[in-house]
C-alpha cells in the first residue's frame, strides 16, 4: 500500500519525520509530498526537509493513506490547497485511510469528514473539528478510516498506530521494542 505524507512550509518536523521513519521501519511505502512549488520544505522550527515528490507530480490513484502532519503554518497552507482538499475528500469517499495529527485534524473538520466521529487534536483547535466528538484520551483515536492524534508528544504513538492498522499489532509491538518505546 502506498502512503503519502503531505508537507507544506511550517509543518511540525517531529510529527512528519518520526512518522515517516516509523513507517519505513515497517517497510511501508511512504513518500513525502510537497504541496509547495519546490521539494525543499521548511518546517515550523526552520528545519529543511527534501520531499520525495511534488504534489502536481503525485499519482493518488493507488494511495491507501494520506497523512497530514500538524504545525500551524503547514496546516493553514494545506487547508488552503484546493488540490489537496480534493484528494482528501476523494480518499474519504473511497473509504481509504486518512491520518492527521496536531492542528491538521482541523482540515478534516472543515471538510465535514469528522461529523459524528471521535477525534483528537492539538489543545485549542477543538472548536474547528466540526461535528466531532473531541477527546483528549486516548492520545491517538481511530474512528472508521480516520486516525487523529494530539501533537508532537504523541508522534510515536501516531506512527505506531498507523503501522498497526496497515500491517498489524504484532509488527507495531515489535517496532516498539526495537525502538525502546515498550
Amino acid at each position: 500500500m502506498k502512503v503519502y505524507l503531505q508537507l507544506a512550509d511550517g509543518f511540525e518536523e517531529i510529527e512528519a519525520i518520526s512518522t515517516v521513519d516509523i513507517l519505513r521501519r515497517a517497510d511501508i511505502e511512504v513518500q513525502m509530498v510537497s504541496i509547495m512549488d519546490k521539494k525543499e520544505v521548511v518546517g515550523a522550527h526552520n528545519i529543511t526537509v527534501v520531499a520525495d515528490i511534488l504534489f502536481e507530480n503525485a499519482d493518488y490513484t493507488d494511495v491507501g493513506m494520506i497523512i497530514l502532519p500538524g504545525g500551524g503554518g503547514g496546516t493553514q497552507k494545506m487547508a488552503e490547497h484546493a488540490g489537496l482538499k480534493q484528494q482528501i475528500t476523494k480518499q474519504a469517499m473511497e473509504g481509504k485511510w486518512i491520518a492527521a495529527i496536531c492542528a491538521a485534524p482541523t482540515i478534516l473538520g472543515k471538510l465535514g469528514l469528522l461529523e459524528g466521529k471521535s477525534a483528537a487534536c492539538y489543545p485549542g483547535c477543538e472548536s474547528q473539528l466540526t461535528g466531532a466528538n473531541v477527546s483528549t484520551s486516548p492520545r491517538v483515536i481511530v474512528d472508521g478510516r480516520i486516525i487523529t492524534s494530539r501533537g508532537p508528544g504523541t508522534s510515536f504513538e501516531f506512527g505506531l498506530k498507523i503501522v498497526e492498522v496497515l500491517k498489524g499489532l504484532e509488527l507495531a509491538n515489535r517496532l516498539k521494542e526495537q525502538m525502546i518505546i515498550a
